[in-house]
């Protein structure tokens, strides 16, 4: 019977150099965003999202990426779940993506900035009308009774905003500006190749790692 530390593979599909990078890590994150997007990997924008207490626990959970552009990586979230009150206590966070079926990782760190309230208005409004509904159900990551009691503040959010639920106060988006930004390309025999941005004097230096 196999047991878990058993459980390996040996990576082979692609290399990494410095010669293979863009200039800059946005650039490069979309070239490989795209390139899991041609290649239909499950979720290619879900990203483990890594945040710290005051208590200095960490926590983390799954999120969707829902942009990114010259500053950095957006995702949207009620403000008063433990990761909006941790985000608010630390102000840095740390992303991780995995695409399995490229072997490729993508590591992040940076502080976060709330989005300005016209781009949460936009994307809010943009959500399927019973998502929207659904966050203003939820009080994100507080205890709840039961599932009826959960179904009950939705059919009252239904109820009282029918098809035109605005954007909670509570709600909205964060962009994590980076200063780290590491790719990560499986190699055979675990001599992985990991190039990482690192943020320096206004611009980027690149550095290789050890696997």
């Amino acid at each position: 019977m196999t047991t878990i530390a058993d459980l390996r593979k040996d990576y082979k599909l692609a290399s990494l150099g410095k010669r293979d990078l863009a200039a800059d890590p946005f650039t490069q994150f979309k070239k490989w965003l795209d390139e899991a997007i041609a290649a239909e990997v499950p979720e290619p924008t879900a990203m483990n999202l890594a945040t710290v207490g005051v208590n200095a626990r960490p926590s983390a959970r799954i999120v969707l990426l829902k942009g990114i552009d010259e500053k950095g990586f957006v995702f949207f979230t009620n403000y008063e779940s433990r990761k909006g009150r941790e985000l608010a206590e630390s102000q840095w966070a740390a992303l991780t993506f995995h695409w399995v079926e490229l072997e490729r990782q993508v590591r992040i760190e940076g502080h976060v900035e709330k989005v300005d309230a016209k781009t949460s208005d936009e994307y809010f409004n943009s959500r399927p009308v019973k998502s929207r509904l659904g966050a203003i159900a939820s009080a994100q990551s507080e205890k709840v009774e039961s599932r009826e009691a959960l179904e009950k503040a939705f059919a009252d959010a239904e109820a009282q905003y029918g098809d035109n639920p605005p954007r909670p106060a509570n709600w909205g988006g964060y962009v994590i500006v980076p200063e780290m930004v590491e790719f990560w390309q499986g190699r055979r025999s675990r001599l992985h190749d990991r190039l990482a941005f690192q943020r320096q004097f206004g611009g980027w230096h690149i550095e290789r790692l050890a696997p």
